[in-house]
């Protein structure tokens, strides 16, 4: 589940008034007269959502007044909505600390399953935002890979298997990894000597220690001329037929053909030990929603 943000309004608390000193009953009244208006709007807002509930404007709308929090009361959110349901090509999820958003499907068919933050430590001091990510799958592969294997597990069985992620790493099942940077003084050499590490990392752990080569053939893509400030994409995609397709903000810059390299980038974002937990467990709990649509 993933919380969407939205605009917050910030009212000025009201003036004393030196004439009325007794302002209690006024401000109770007053206070009474602002809730009903807003559960008003509020009430025609939600039957306009219910007559058409694909319009984000006036999801958008609930949410922004609901997020109107006064001193006198607090009223809920419209809530967290599953990455499952809001699914609209023109959609979009926000990642809630750095306020990136991510569409909720790209490529016509892949859908986002979750989303997550890459953090890193300085100097073991404090942790820098590097990267949001988004992680998508093709909507016909889930059904026809994940399906007939697990289609018939309860969520809570879907959860506990542990094989479960295994097999959506290894198989051919088209997805894409999109980074979206957050952190502005982020150079091209600082991401390719990350990918060195954590990728290389991961090739080791699935193939031994005899993958340099391949290793450098991935990292060499990163060449110093690509700028990437804050706000730029890299999409990491698994292709048919295992083919790793790695994209700067759309411009294809290379592709391997290579299952191991294909896995150990997986790995790193839905494996047994990911950036983000949470946006691991997440991606889990929509994937099972999927399965029992």
């Amino acid at each position: 589940m993933v919380s969407l943000r939205f605009p917050f309004l910030f009212s000025q608390p009201p003036k004393p008034n030196p004439k009325l000193p007794h302002t209690k009953p006024t401000t109770t009244a007053s206070t009474f007269l602002a809730a009903s208006a807003v559960v008003a709007t509020a009430g025609a807002a939600a039957i306009a959502i219910c007559q058409d509930p694909k319009d984000p404007f006036l999801k958008k709308a609930l949410n922004s007044l609901f997020s109107n929090k006064s001193n006198h009361c607090s009223l809920p959110l419209w809530g967290s909505l599953s990455l499952a349901e809001n699914s609209s090509s023109s959609s979009t999820v926000v990642e809630s600390k750095t306020g990136v958003s991510f569409p909720s499907v790209i490529d016509d068919s892949k859908r986002l399953l979750g989303i997550g933050l890459r953090k890193k430590s300085v100097l073991g001091l404090k942790n820098i935002d590097v990267y949001a990510f988004g992680v998508y799958a093709d909507d016909n592969d889930l059904k026809k890979f994940l399906s007939e294997k697990y289609g018939k597990l309860s969520n809570p069985e879907f959860k506990e298997n542990k094989e479960f992620n295994e097999y959506l790493i290894e198989n051919d099942i088209c997805m894409t990894v999109r980074l979206q940077i957050v952190y502005s003084k982020l150079s091209i050499r600082s991401v390719r000597s990350a990918f060195e590490e954590s990728v290389g990392s991961r090739l080791q752990k699935f193939g031994g220690s005899d993958n340099k080569d391949l290793l450098q053939r991935f990292t060499s893509q990163f060449k110093d001329e690509y700028k990437i400030p804050r706000g730029s994409l890299i999409d990491l995609s698994r292709e048919r037929g295992h083919v790793l397709c790695t994209k700067i903000d759309g411009k294809v810059v290379g592709s391997i053909q290579s299952q191991l390299l294909c896995q150990s980038i997986l790995d790193l974002y839905i494996g047994k030990d990911p950036f983000d937990r949470q946006a691991k467990e997440d991606i889990e709990h929509n994937l099972a929603s999927l399965l029992h649509k």
